[in-house]
C-alpha cells in the first residue's frame, strides 16, 4: 500500500477541515448537489472512496443510501468510526482500510455511485484508482469527486497581494505534472503535498477507464469563504465532475 501521509496529521486534519469555509459551505455541498442530481439515493449502495474522517460518508448515509468508506489511513478511518457512532443516529456505514489504487476488498460490480472527495490529488497512480472506480461500480452507476481545481493551485503557484490591497491567486507552470509541495503553507498541501494534473490529464483518465462524462461544476466562493481567504472571490474553490460507466 502507498504510504498513508495522513496517519501523522490525524487529529490535526480533522480540527483544521472542521473550520475550513471551503469545504463545509462551498465544496462539499456542490459535490452532494451533484451528487442529489442522481436520483433517491435510499436503499442504494455506494462507496466513498478515499473517505477521510468520513464527512461524506455520513452524509450520503443520512439520505439512506448503504456506504462504504475506504480509506489508507487507519487513524482518520478511526476517526470516522468514533464520529458515526458518537450521536444519536447509528450510520449504515461500513469502513475498509484500503488503497483506492487497487481496493481488494471491494467486489466487483457492488455499488450504485462512488465518491472521491478532495483526495484524487492524493493519490500516485490515477489511472490505478479509475480502474478501481471502474471496476465497482455496476453497470450505469455514478461517480462523483472534487479536487483542487489544477489552475488555482499548481507548482510555483502562490497568493499575492494587489495595490489595492486586495488579495488574488497567481498561476504558476500549469504543465508541470507531478508531486509537488507548496512549502510552509497553512493547510493541508503545506503538510502532505499534491500530485498536480491538468485538466485534460484528469477528464482524459475518466474517460480510459470507461467513465462516461455527464457535468462539471467549479464553485463559487461563499461570503465566509471570501472573509477568510479573500482571494477566492477571483478563483473556483474546486472542480467537481460527475461520470457514469457505460451500461
Amino acid at each position: 500500500m502507498t504510504t498513508a501521509h495522513y496517519d501523522a496529521i490525524a487529529e490535526w486534519y480533522d480540527e483544521f477541515v472542521r473550520t475550513q469555509p471551503i469545504l463545509y459551505d462551498v465544496i462539499n455541498p456542490a459535490l452532494l448537489r451533484m451528487v442529489d442530481e442522481t436520483g433517491d439515493l435510499r436503499d442504494r449502495d455506494l462507496c466513498d472512496l478515499a473517505c477521510g474522517q468520513g464527512a461524506i460518508a455520513r452524509q450520503l448515509a443520512q439520505r439512506g443510501a448503504r456506504v462504504v468508506g475506504v480509506d489508507i489511513s487507519e487513524r482518520l478511518l478511526a476517526i470516522a468510526k468514533l464520529q458515526a457512532d458518537s450521536g444519536d443516529v447509528l450510520y449504515p456505514i461500513t469502513y475498509r482500510y484500503d488503497d483506492a489504487q487497487a481496493a481488494t476488498t471491494l467486489g466487483d460490480a457492488s455499488f450504485d455511485g462512488v465518491t472521491c472527495n478532495m483526495a484524487l490529488m492524493d493519490i500516485p497512480d490515477l489511472d490505478a484508482a479509475m480502474r478501481t472506480v471502474a471496476r465497482i461500480l455496476r453497470p450505469g452507476g455514478w461517480f462523483v469527486c472534487s479536487i483542487t481545481h489544477p489552475y488555482v493551485q499548481m507548482p510555483a503557484s502562490q497568493w499575492t497581494a494587489r495595490a489595492d490591497g486586495s488579495t488574488t491567486r497567481t498561476a504558476g507552470d500549469y504543465f508541470a505534472e507531478g508531486f509537488w509541495h507548496p512549502g510552509k503553507t497553512p493547510g493541508v498541501r503545506g503538510r502532505v503535498g499534491a500530485h498536480h494534473r491538468t485538466l485534460a490529464t484528469y477528464l482524459n483518465t475518466f474517460v480510459r477507464a470507461g467513465l462516461v462524462l455527464e457535468a462539471v461544476a467549479e464553485p463559487q466562493a461563499t461570503d465566509a469563504l471570501i472573509a477568510q481567504l479573500p482571494g477566492y472571490q477571483w478563483v473556483p474553490g474546486a472542480f467537481i465532475a460527475r461520470c457514469r460507466k457505460r451500461s
